[in-house]
């Protein structure tokens, strides 16, 4: 059953976003639309100069931080410098063309900014590559929460068949565990050979470096009443109050990236799927012993991605269920939702506004709005201010970009479900044959 569902996706078109950059010279640019290793570890050392790594990162309180670091994985110079490598290290799949740095491009966001990412041989996975920006702060990692930690997490990518594509966790150490140069940085880090533990180790130790919270909303928030606009503070009063935003997306001192770190099912995959044939499907996949491979496998390949967090749970609550994501830097990682499936911020709003998509399954808290366009652009122009100021031109960018793009489409919008003229169920009523 396993081998029958792991139906794989071909190379398909980017829908117009994300792997094309002619604005690049082509020596700039590795495999699937990547910028190259050289040019994304350039950026990387500008956006995050030299620090003492042993102490906490600016922003992150110090009490905090100690217990995220995990105790057998304290951050030292040589644990992060074995991690970058590994980070931007193609070795670690089938065709030496995917690394993290693929489907995590610095000059991304730390995404690849296209629907889905695409792996070996062209591949296209089902799910959205979330950014690896101040991932340290999640309590589970993918969208399913299928894995507890970042180690654990990083065990997955390199052979899964449509990202990495290598056979078995020994083929992931074998492809570096010949270079002298890796086995020197493994002695220096962890005193020890190459091996699997230490290697997610290190690329987990690297990714808690790429912290980014220093942004517009947080110097208002210290006392500044000019560090965003006017609209903005509005959007901040609604996203507090009648947008609901805060619900799911609290921000505060202890949790300052904006999740619950819950899941949710907020009817994005109720527009194209049976949940009730899949959650079926998935059951008889998995049966009683199906593991994390098997999920990871079944998610990436198969539509019983659509199921969430119920490949993890096997809880019928959690069908169609995903992580709340984070929004910090919400603006520059485009396109939004577990599939990609809505381009601009614009189009989560109209989602949101007008109650997702009804389904058996939708999350409580998920109900029409009847917020007006004007409260929609002010509630966008808050989330904008969230990005960290390293990334300024490059969000203000995507700003007019997105704005554009929804002054002249907006599929998500529906003010007639939004303000209640027309229940859910209305819609999907057939009307019934006419009888002469």
């Amino acid at each position: 059953m396993l081998a029958a569902l792991l139906v794989v996706t071909g190379s398909l078109p980017a829908h117009g976003f994300g792997p094309h950059r002619k604005d690049l010279p082509a020596g700039q640019l590795a495999s699937h639309g990547a910028l190259s290793a050289d040019a994304q570890m350039q950026q990387l050392a500008a956006l995050l100069p030299e620090r003492d790594v042993t102490r906490p990162p600016p922003a992150v309180d110090p009490a905090m931080w100690a217990l995220i670091v995990p105790t057998d994985n304290a951050m030292t110079p040589e644990r992060i410098a074995l991690g970058r490598k590994l980070y931007f290290e193609t070795r670690l799949s089938a065709d030496n063309t995917v690394a993290c740095a693929t489907c995590h491009d610095v000059s991304r966001g730390f995404t690849d900014q296209r629907p889905t990412s695409e792996g070996v041989h062209d591949q296209l996975g089902r799910r959205n590559a979330p950014t690896t920006m101040n991932a340290f702060f999640y309590e589970d990692v993918f969208l399913d929460g299928r894995v507890p930690s970042l180690e654990e997490q990083a065990k997955f990518p390199a052979i899964n068949p449509v990202e990495g594509g290598l056979p078995d966790h020994a083929a992931m150490v074998g492809a570096i565990a010949g270079d002298a140069g890796y086995r020197k940085l493994f002695r220096d880090a962890y005193h020890s050979e190459p091996n699997l533990d230490d290697l997610v180790r290190a690329i987990a130790a690297f990714e808690r470096t790429l912290v980014f919270l220093d942004t517009p909303f947080d110097r208002f928030l210290a006392g500044d009443p000019a560090a965003i606009s006017e609209k903005a503070q509005r959007g901040w009063q609604l996203f507090n109050g009648k947008a609901r935003c805060m619900s799911c997306h609290m921000m505060n001192p202890s949790n300052p990236l904006g999740t619950d770190n819950r899941f949710h099912n907020i009817g994005v995959a109720a527009r194209t799927q049976n949940f009730e044939g899949l959650a079926r499907k998935a059951l008889a996949a998995l049966g009683e012993e199906g593991g994390t491979q098997a999920v990871d496998e079944l998610a990436l390949q198969t539509d019983l991605s659509e199921l969430g967090r119920f490949m993890v749970t096997k809880d019928r609550a959690d069908i169609g269920a995903f992580k709340t994501q984070g929004l910090r830097n919400v603006g520059i990682t485009a396109p939004y939702m577990h599939d990609g499936s809505m381009r601009t911020l614009w189009d989560v709003m109209d989602h949101y506004n007008k109650g997702g998509e009804a389904n058996p399954f939708l999350d409580g808290g998920i109900e029409p709005l009847a917020l007006s366009p004007d409260e929609i652009d002010a509630v966008v122009e808050f989330m904008f201010t969230l990005t960290d100021q390293r990334f300024a031109k490059q969000n203000e960018e995507e700003r007019a970009a997105q704005k554009k793009i929804a002054g002249e489409r907006r599929p998500f919008r529906d003010d007639d479900l939004a303000f209640r003229r027309v229940l859910p169920f209305e819609r999907r009523v057939e009307p019934s044959p006419r009888e002469d």
